[in-house]
């Protein structure tokens, strides 16, 4: 009888359904059994009614299928008034030219549900969708809309990804941005709304929760310093995208390559396993070795990573046994019934038990012969000549002992497995010869003829500013930095000996500016030795019976420079051009200035670099080192200075960044950074002249803030229109090119003498 009644009220609600669509009769039996166990009498009522409604709008069967699919899950997570706005707001799509996007709508609500909770949070999600797509929406005369969203149907389909990586703030803050920098690019907003592009991926890292790498590089970086003697290129990976296959981190010639963000796990802070992670393979620079693994079974090779890890950890714990707690926290701890498993490879649960044991002496195991393995580990490390060979043989013996049938099951045990801090010890293996499987095949053995290529650095992401919104795009613009080639360093003999005449007069100055050794301070009443002429004329005082200088000592100090320059050449294509009223070039005229330049820090012995830069819209901005602080002023940095070439434009505050890159880590009183270019900030992926411009002010205000001074030598006879808005007072306007060479030397003499 109750299942007769159950038929009759499934037919009571197909016939309020009203409905003539095949597809839909041969899914309501069970959609109407989810509808029961999830909603209330009157949320079935509504939810009928609700999908009659869209079952009459002339779309089509899918957006009553999808909503017959999805809205009870929807219902039952953030309260059953959503059935009615998901009818509302489908409604509006229809009526729309964005009709289209129905169906995206109604297939992604559901996950999306699953992240808010909340059915006022769940409001604001559909509000959020309706400003978008009146926002992005084209329309002809503010009238009538002709043309739909162009990235509508990419914002909900990537909907759920965003929701659960971001909050709804911060999803909100990532549509305005798309909406703001795209609404007249419907190919870009596109691919910004799909996540396809870097500006989104870059946009929404901004806005992660969590502790991001890129905010704390800098930290990171001085931990590795500090703690390990180590420093290298901190290479962030995501996380998101990955849903297949979970990426490890690991490092390679390129650098080291960690998550692009933590979140706080297990009581440990995000920063903190970064430490873990950095400490991790630090240990492994310094204590592991590579070893030939042609030979060896992937089960070996896991068990040999596993026993390797087990030893860096040790010895890391040894030299700081505060990392112990943090690694112990951040070990997964195995669930050692589960060894009774049938049917089950169990490999990677037993080399979790034998990781955990050897990381934590008092974690008992159960198993007698992992015990017994896990003791032979400590019988080694106490012998204090362990070394990757050695644990290499203790784990073929491990798996040699532990093997069973079922390890070569598909069937694979992972729970409680993974420890994530460690990285995927690539840098461990050698292959003599390479194989089919791409496994094999790390970037690190790759052999490549092209110079160029091998020495190639991946891109530094810059902030950019935007004056009309008063914010930083982030990471928008990509520094590629590279090693300026050598030329022929006779060259710039040449352009010194012509100026041979101007070094001369430098000479006498420099000889003034050059640090010396102790100076005295007279006038002391307390010092470190009697100043006799002012004692003398004390005691004659004191006989004369006037009032004796009581200052009769003096002290020395050190009276030396301490002063750090950056020289920062444009290398645009304008350098090309003759220079007015002279046969030669600007960028003859500048090679020749700037080693006289370099001729006149050299001689008073300052530290300095050379580095010239261009620009090929704000993927490709390029910054050539020339001369690198720790180098001498030879033969070898002459050959780079003559083989410099214009080329492209000038993006300046990318260019000034990277190189406040390198002078803040400087250690010196004075950090003077030099800019010589011929012309304003400038590229030809930016139709607003002043933004670039706004970008280098707030540029060399960031420099400020981190005690650089900045200085501009414009050659540019227009330059009064825009470098003071850069610089403030900071700069000279070069108006006679030919005199640069004189010029630029006195220009540096003058700000730190």
């Amino acid at each position: 009888m109750e299942t007769l009644a159950r038929a009759t009220d499934v037919k009571v609600y197909w016939q309020r359904l009203n409905c003539n669509f095949a597809q839909a009769d041969r899914i309501f039996d069970e959609c109407m059994v989810a509808a029961k166990a999830l909603l209330t009498e009157q949320g079935i009522v509504s939810y009928i009614d609700n999908a009659r409604f869209l079952g009459k709008l002339g779309r089509g069967p899918e957006p009553l299928l999808v909503y017959l699919e999805e809205a009870p899950v929807v219902a039952d997570l953030v309260g059953e008034a959503a059935l009615d706005d998901l009818r509302e707001f489908a409604h509006y799509l229809s009526t729309h030219t964005n009709f289209k996007a129905m169906v995206p709508f109604l297939q992604s609500i559901a996950a999306v549900a699953r992240r808010l909770h909340s059915y006022d949070l769940f409001k604001q999600y559909i509000e959020l969708i309706r400003n978008m797509t009146e926002a992005t929406s084209v329309s002809v005369h503010g009238h009538h809309t002709t043309f739909p969203s162009p990235g509508l149907e990419g914002l909900l389909k990537q909907s759920p990804r965003l929701l659960s990586e971001l909050s709804l703030q911060g999803f909100s803050n990532w549509i305005d941005y798309g909406i703001k920098y795209y609404n007249n690019h419907p190919g870009r907003q596109a691919d910004y709304f799909s996540l396809k592009s870097a500006d989104a991926v870059a946009v929404m890292q901004r806005e992660r929760h969590g502790t991001l790498l890129v905010d704390n590089e800098r930290k990171l970086d001085a931990y590795l310093r500090s703690m390990w003697q180590e420093s290298d290129y901190l290479v962030p990976y995501s996380l998101i995208f990955d849903e297949l296959r979970k990426p490890m981190p690991y490092y390679d010639h390129v650098g080291i390559r960690l998550p692009d963000v933590y979140d706080d796990d297990r009581g440990v802070s995000g920063i903190d396993r970064y430490r873990a992670t950095l400490a991790h393979m630090a240990g492994h620079r310094r204590w592991s070795e590579q070893m030939v693994v042609d030979n060896w079974s992937p089960n070996q090779r896991v068990a040999v990573e596993t026993f390797e890890d087990a030893r860096i950890d040790y010895l890391i714990c040894k030299r700081y046994p505060g990392l112990r707690k943090i690694f112990l926290a951040l070990h997964p701890m195995p669930v050692q019934e589960d060894l009774s498993l049938p049917d089950t490879s169990l490999i990677l649960l037993r080399l979790a038990i034998a990781s955990r044991g050897m990381l934590d002496p008092e974690y008992h195991i159960e198993n007698e012969v992992i015990r017994g393995f896990v003791e032979r580990f400590y019988d080694v490390m106490a012998e204090g000549e362990s070394s990757s060979r050695a644990m290499a043989d203790i784990a073929l013996s491990f798996i040699a002992r532990t093997r069973r049938q079922a390890d070569a099951l598909p069937n694979t045990y992972f729970d409680n497995t993974e420890v994530d801090y460690r990285d995927d010890n690539r840098h461990l293996w050698i292959y003599i010869e390479q194989g089919d499987d791409e496994e094999t095949t790390f970037e690190h053995l790759d052999q490549r003829d092209n110079e160029e290529e091998l020495n190639a650095l991946p891109p530094r992401h810059y902030h950019e500013w935007d004056y009309s919104s008063e914010h930083y795009r982030p990471d928008w613009v990509s520094v590629y930095e590279a090693l300026q080639p050598g030329g022929n360093a006779a060259v710039i003999d040449n352009l010194l000996a012509k100026n041979s005449a101007i070094a001369k007069r430098l000479k006498a100055i420099l000889d003034m500016l050059k640090p010396q050794e102790r100076v005295r301070v007279r006038y002391q009443e307390d010092g470190s030795e009697l100043d006799l002429d002012v004692a003398i004329r004390s005691l004659i005082d004191f006989k004369g019976g006037a009032a004796p200088d009581p200052r009769v000592n003096m002290s020395h100090r050190t009276d030396g420079r301490n002063v750090a320059v950056s020289l920062v050449l444009d290398l645009s294509q304008s350098l090309s051009e003759r220079a007015a009223g002279s046969n030669q070039t600007i960028l003859e005229l500048s090679q020749e200035a700037v080693s006289l330049l370099a001729w006149t820090i050299d001689q008073v012995g300052d530290s300095f670099a050379i580095a010239g830069f261009n620009s090929n819209t704000r993927h490709d901005v390029r910054f050539y080192h020339i001369k690198g602080y720790s180098e001498s002023w030879d033969e070898e940095v002459k050959s780079r200075l003559a083989s410099i070439e214009p080329s492209y434009s000038t993006r300046m505050g990318a260019a000034m960044r990277h190189a406040a890159h390198y002078l803040k880590n400087q250690k010196a009183d004075k950090k003077l950074m030099l800019i010589l270019t011929d012309g304003e900030p400038a590229d030809i992926d930016v139709d607003d002249d002043q933004l670039l411009i706004q970008d280098a002010r707030k540029a060399v205000k960031e420099l400020d803030q981190d005690g650089i001074y900045s200085y501009c030598i414009n050659l540019d006879p227009k330059a009064d229109e825009y470098v003071a808005d850069i610089f403030g007072s900071q700069y000279t306007i070069i108006d006679h090119v030919d005199r640069l060479p004189e010029k630029l030397p006195e220009v540096f003499i003058s700000l730190t003498k």
